[in-house]
């Protein structure tokens, strides 16, 4: 797998079906895709990669806490933290870029692009050097823009004063990992940081120009359905732009592991997850952007659990299936 991710023109059209006063700009699809979200920005496909800028976390290195999330792992889940070298030094920014497009190119992907700094916290820094790391990235003339992954204890507004110059004239997301609003739950994972430090991180964010994406993850351990409701229906309200939405994943190398086969943590099966997916949808603002739907792994040797093995398309297609069955959509249920 080459983990260029396409968001562009075009969309499935779920066997024609009609949903009535489905929002108009939704496409053909029975929530807001960030494909179609970018088809209204840009004439031509845009492609998203990650890239791995050497990055640590400030729950790993001990400003906050040792050992992260309980649940992390990044191998498991960044396609760019495998880029590191035995070292854990990887390869420059512009390197990775060329690597990327040349290959995308190869594979006659015809487009631009937006560079998606991924692996752990990509504003922990110095403004001054992550201006001399983005600016690298923004340097091939087929990137139209920058993805930055962080923490809401990450940003001070020195930082985004530097990401507003950028979002003047680039597409820009500032994509905050939050994963629950419950501050219950961000201690049970060893989050590190509160709901009120992520609402202040968003206060200060927006009327910048910044688009802000927001990851949650369903069925952290204790979490009811009403409190992952909650979790939606907050941020629907909070002025936000997108949202990427995981299911829990248990990994080896984590914390999170031993509470599994302690019998302290359940897993959602396919057939729980995606109906509930659907539940938590239709509380969802239909002005915010979807960008994901379910959390993957890249390496099947790091997964305990969930192992689902459907293919992506095959949970898309599910997804998009139950929606029908339902005659419902994304922001179709209020409250």
């Amino acid at each position: 797998t080459d983990h260029l991710f396409l968001f562009g023109s075009g969309s499935s059209r779920l066997g024609g079906a009609v949903f009535v006063n489905m929002p108009p700009h939704f496409g053909n699809k029975p929530y807001f895709s960030f494909k179609q979200f970018l088809s209204q920005r840009f004439d031509l496909p845009v492609y998203k990669f990650p890239v791995d800028a050497g990055f640590t976390c400030p729950n790993r290195d001990g400003r906050v806490s040792y050992g992260g999330c309980s649940y992390c792992y990044n191998p498991g889940f960044s396609p760019a933290a495998s880029i590191r070298d035995g070292d854990s030094t990887p390869m420059s920014i512009n390197e990775q870029i060329q690597g990327r497009i040349q290959k995308a190119k190869k594979n006659k992907r015809k487009g631009k692009f937006l560079v998606y700094f991924q692996p752990y916290t990509n504003t922990y820094e110095t403004p001054e050097r992550l201006k001399s790391l983005y600016d690298d990235a923004l340097q091939n003339k087929d990137v139209v823009g920058l993805c930055l992954g962080t923490r809401p204890d990450c940003v001070d507004n020195d930082i985004l004063s530097l990401i507003e110059g950028y979002a003047k004239d680039w597409h820009v997301w500032l994509e905050y990992g939050l994963q629950s609003i419950h501050d219950h739950t961000l201690k049970r994972i060893n989050r590190g940081h509160t709901f009120a430090q992520f609402e202040d991180a968003i206060d200060r964010t927006r009327g910048r120009g910044i688009f802000i994406c927001v990851h949650i993850i369903l069925g952290l351990p204790g979490e009811t359905m009403d409190d992952m409701i909650g979790t939606i229906k907050t941020l629907s309200r909070m002025g936000i732009h997108g949202i990427k939405i995981h299911h829990l994943h248990v990994m080896r190398n984590t914390p999170l592991a031993d509470e599994f086969y302690q019998g302290r943590v359940k897993v959602f099966t396919i057939e729980e997850y995606i109906p509930l997916l659907c539940d938590l949808l239709e509380y969802l603002s239909p002005e915010i952007t979807v960008q994901r739907l379910f959390g993957e792994v890249l390496d099947d040797s790091l997964l305990i659990a969930p192992c689902w093995k459907k293919p992506k398309v095959e949970m898309l297609a599910a997804i998009e299936a139950e929606f029908l069955r339902r005659k419902s959509f994304q922001g179709n249920r209020k409250g």
